[in-house]
């Protein structure tokens, strides 16, 4: 962007020049308009437009001597001020103002008024304005004497350069353009450069001079790289990093929790009773009702890793368990009343309790990680709750995929659902399939809903061998084959159908 100034050479000389001009020309007209009065009109507008006006006596001769001196005035003046004019940079403007002069000059260069017969014939000569007259992109009036800016192929008041995010002059030598619009760079990067979702600072360019950003594949929370490495505690759930200006709650064990996924948080083994009692409806309604009554118990990390140590066969998801069907006799230590929020955001007061676990059948309990969302601690007992159906239904041995497989199908299946669009989906997934479950639930909120869908698709989008492929295995089974028929086969043949 160039800056540049037009130039309005002496500007008080042509104000004493102007004020001459238009007094002579007052000076023609309002003797033509008196003398008018005085005698008889004899002229008429033609094509051309001249006009005729009577002729006066000797006194208006000598008016119009002294009009001439008035004239010569100017003209001098003209003459004095085009001596001190400063020579211009740029030539278009050079000849626009050499124009300018050329026209007041030729409004000037009257021929004497003949005479004829006491009548005096003027013919007005019209006033040349000079081409190339600058008109603001703007505001669309003309520009004239004065400071304008020459860009983007447009002439400009200064003040109608403006900025599309603030509305302010631009009056800096470089801007920013997206599209059509124009911007202070300031505001461009404030409206466009990307800002890191952590720290809130604009995140920095490489050596490459690239934006490089690390974004979550489901949340899209943006983040400089280097908080990948410095500690940036994520949601034990919703794995979205903590932002610097908004805190995490601590649980006992280490976890972090974002806010939002506290709000619907399962935090001990009294109140995961109704969400239990809600997945056994669910199986219920698929013809699949778990016959014993196997305890639940909600769990901090460390008594998980625990119990997990303890099992002497099974596969476990890494990096972090969050649940577990149990076979083996074994003391668990169980959460029996919620800890409370107390001061930097940290739980504390939570009690916990040890539980024996006896073998009445194959199966001794089922255990869930405490602190999460509803929906995924749902999704996670109704996982768990498929290891114990089949081992108390007699099924063989299976490998990891198709067992881990089908057990993330029947996760997925239970989120579905959770939310409106599960009646229309489930009924590829079973023929006896039963809304009952889904009439319970109310509305979920937009923040569940996301997180529900954040939950299935994780189930969906898992690169794990096991847990990923084994569950694009079963859903493509049960989807083509329905859940009974898929069950059976499992049941003879330890694989999915093709």
């Amino acid at each position: 962007m160039q800056l540049f100034v037009g130039n309005c050479g002496n500007f008080i000389d042509y104000e004493q020049i102007t004020f001459c001009i238009m007094n002579w020309i007052k000076k023609v007209f309002k003797g033509c308009a008196h003398k008018s009065s005085e005698g008889h009109y004899h002229g008429h507008y033609a094509e051309d437009r001249q006009f005729y006006a009577p002729s006066g006596s000797g006194d208006a001769w000598r008016e119009h001597e002294n009009e001439e001196i008035d004239r010569a005035i100017a003209l001098s003046l003209l003459e004095e001020s085009q001596k001190g004019r400063r020579v211009k940079d740029d030539k278009s403007q050079l000849e626009d103002d050499e124009q300018l002069a050329r026209a007041i000059q030729e409004s000037l260069n009257f021929e004497p008024p003949p005479q004829y017969e006491n009548v005096n014939t003027y013919q007005p000569m019209p006033v040349h304005f000079p081409t190339g007259y600058r008109i603001c992109a703007g505001c669309n009036t003309e520009i004239g004497c004065g400071r304008f800016l020459n860009c983007l192929s447009a002439f400009w008041h200064p003040e109608c350069f403006r900025c599309h995010a603030c509305n302010l002059p631009i009056s800096d030598y470089e801007f920013s353009m997206s599209g059509n619009y124009r911007f202070h760079k300031s505001c461009y990067k404030e409206q466009y450069h990307p800002k890191c979702d952590v720290c809130n600072h604009f995140i920095s360019t490489n050596p490459a001079g690239l934006i490089e950003y690390r974004a979550h594949p489901f949340w899209m929370q943006k983040y400089c790289p280097s908080h990948e490495h410095d500690g940036t505690p994520r949601c034990c759930s919703c794995e979205r990093m903590e932002p610097h200006d908004t805190g995490y709650v601590a649980l006992n064990d280490g976890r972090k929790l974002c806010l939002e996924c506290l709000d619907s948080a399962v935090m001990d083994t009294k109140q995961c009773q109704p969400l239990y009692l809600d997945i056994q409806e669910f199986y219920e309604s698929l013809d699949m009702k778990v016959e014993q009554q196997v305890p639940l118990l909600l769990v901090e990390r460390q008594a998980l890793n625990d119990a997990r140590e303890g099992e002497k066969n099974g596969h476990y998801h890494m990096p972090e368990t969050r649940g577990l069907c149990l076979s083996e006799e074994q003391t668990v230590s169980t959460i029996r009343r919620r800890p409370r929020l107390g001061t930097g955001n940290r739980s504390m007061d939570m009690i916990t309790e040890p539980y024996k676990l006896t073998r009445r059948c194959d199966v001794t309990a089922i255990l869930i990680l405490y602190g999460l969302p509803r929906l995924l601690t749902g999704s996670i007992l109704a996982h768990e709750m498929m290891h114990a159906w089949m081992r108390l239904q007699g099924f063989r041995t299976l490998s990891q995929d198709v067992e881990e497989g089908i057990c993330q199908v029947l996760a997925h299946m239970w989120l579905l659902t959770q939310f409106d669009s599960a009646s229309d989906s489930n009924g590829a997934w079973t023929s006896s399939s039963s809304s009952s479950s889904r009439l319970k639930k109310g509305k979920r909120s937009q923040l569940e809903r996301k997180l529900g869908e954040f939950f299935k698709h994780q189930i969906e989008s898992d690169a794990s061998p096991v847990y990923g492929d084994g569950f694009r295995a079963g859903h493509q089974a049960v989807y083509k084959y329905g859940l009974r028929n898929t069950l059976e086969h499992i049941r003879m043949t330890g694989r999915f159908p093709h």
